[in-house]
């Protein structure tokens, strides 16, 4: 539990961040129909299951053309 603690300071930004990023990509996905690859549902799983690495995927290669 110490090594928890002692580790928070790094961990609180590291986690809103994730939150942050998910929360906006997948905004971006119920607001916008077009993607470059793929589709509404496989973005959503990709994004909710990546975590960190998921909405960076969408930011880069399913993002679609506004």
């Amino acid at each position: 539990m110490d090594m928890l603690i002692e580790y928070l300071p790094f961990l609180i930004p590291v986690i809103l961040m994730e939150l942050l990023l998910s929360l906006t990509a997948l905004i971006h996905i119920f607001r916008h129909p077009h993607y470059k690859f793929g589709n509404k549902p496989v973005w959503i799983v990709i994004v909710l299951f990546c975590q960190i690495i998921g909405p960076i995927i969408y930011f880069v290669f399913g993002r679609g053309e506004e």
